[in-house]
């Protein structure tokens, strides 16, 4: 049984429960997923249901995914995800997968790219407290002495310095499946998930 579907992130909103709870929540525009692909044990050596999501532009592709799309029999998609399955056989090139895969009460992890900051120093990236604003410090944003003694007279691999920041992929596990609503296309998701509104996210059971 497939386990997982590609969305898109819509934003956030709240809802209130009973007893005037109110729970923060994530719209996730799940699906519908068309199969591109099905890998049996026999050929590729394990089982899994490639899904594609979303539409693009036939000249944004290259000529090799252009191929692969053709295969398929179908219109180019904005992204493809791979999720493995016990008995690929259930599936066929072609088939759609809608939000039905869910259901209320779910726990399911969330995989998006997290929004990229640029390039930004130690304060931000890391949390560093940096230095005093008073008695006529000047080094508030700095991160401070990095290098090491006369052994090994070097900076340390992955020391903590200024960098790009963000753009990243970032998993969230174990989030609340609130709602499902498979005619509109939609999933709601107990928390927040990574990402920029309108950005891929893929969802799969925890």
């Amino acid at each position: 049984m497939l386990n997982g579907i590609i969305g898109k992130k819509l934003g956030m909103a709240r809802l209130f429960l009973g007893g005037g709870q109110s729970v923060p929540v994530t719209l996730i525009e799940a699906g519908p997923c068309t199969v591109v692909q099905v890998k049996k044990p026999e050929r590729d050596k394990y089982s899994a249901v490639q899904l594609g999501f979303g539409a693009k532009k036939a000249k944004r592709v290259n000529k090799p995914m252009a191929g692969h799309f053709a295969k398929a029999g179908g219109e180019p998609k904005a992204a493809l995800k791979e999720f493995r399955v016990e008995d690929a056989g259930e599936y066929e090139v072609g088939q759609t997968v809608t939000a039905e895969i869910f259901a209320q009460g779910d726990k399911i992890n969330v995989v998006g790219t997290s929004k990229g900051r640029g390039f930004t120093g130690v304060v931000k990236r890391h949390n560093f407290a940096g230095g005093k604003n008073t008695h006529g410090c000047t080094t508030h944003d700095l991160p401070g002495s990095i290098g090491a003694s006369a052994d090994p007279s070097r900076v340390v691999k992955g020391k903590k310095m200024p960098g790009q920041y963000g753009n990243s992929q970032v998993t969230v596990r174990n989030l609340k499946v609130v709602d499902v609503r498979p005619e509109e296309n939609l999933i709601v998701v107990a928390g927040a998930v990574p990402g920029a509104n309108g950005g891929i996210v893929y969802l799969q059971k925890a």
